[in-house]
């Protein structure tokens, strides 16, 4: 994390609120269908860990959906994950800061203790800075270490835009439909051989890639 001056806080407090309104006004405008819910409550009933894996793309109603749960976030610590901070802290998100490309050493214990006591967390999967729709093997590791669940999730929209960036960012259109889908829960085994820990991490890569497909096929 870097210092910040005053000048620096009155703006990422600007940034923040702004970002909250204007995807809180995206969101509310919505008609959303919701599926394959019932085995993630079943999980959570049952007091699991879960931990959401999601692509880069599809975190903009990704962080409204899940506003006001006391879910934690893993968040990059860049000035550009920045952004993303500001507007899910105002949303009762409990942040973590760290990514693929930078050390998360005493996030990663903090991470350890929020699944081993049972709690959520939300991981986007390919990172920060991609590649696009590649999983990083933090998720998969954290669920090996811990037994927690992954739990793919994704949602897509009847009108949208897809940005030409590197993640393919979906933007949806006010007064749209939108379908949002929770994928089966994933577990991995504790006891994983390095090629046995690859195939893992691309089953769960495949599971999220083909329920993306999913639900950008619903309308």
């Amino acid at each position: 994390m870097y210092l910040m001056s005053v000048f620096e806080r009155i703006y990422w407090a600007i940034i923040g609120l702004s970002g909250r309104f204007l995807i809180w006004l995206l969101g509310i405008s919505t008609r959303k269908t919701v599926l394959g819910e019932k085995p993630y409550i079943k999980l959570r009933k049952s007091q699991k860990p879960v931990i959401f894996i999601l692509w880069h793309g599809r975190i903009l109603f990704a962080s409204y959906f899940f506003r006001k749960r006391g879910i934690s976030a893993l968040v990059s610590p860049s000035r550009d994950g920045e952004i993303i901070a500001r507007i899910l802290s105002g949303w009762g998100y409990k942040l973590l800061r760290g990514s693929g490309s930078h050390p998360v050493v005493d996030e990663w214990k903090k991470m350890i203790k929020l699944m081993t006591s049972g709690g959520e967390l939300i991981i986007v999967a390919d990172g920060p800075k991609g590649p696009e729709r590649e999983m990083k093997p933090g998720a998969v590791r954290l669920a090996q270490e811990t037994g927690a669940y992954l739990v793919p999730f994704t949602y897509s929209s009847k009108k949208g835009k897809f940005f030409k960036s590197w993640d393919r960012f979906l933007f949806f259109y006010p007064f749209t439909r939108l379908v949002v889908v929770y994928g089966e829960p994933i577990k991995i085994n504790t006891d994983l051989k390095p090629e046995e820990f690859e195939r893992e991490r691309l089953r769960a890569e495949k599971s999220l890639r083909e329920l993306e497909e999913m639900a950008d096929k619903y309308f």
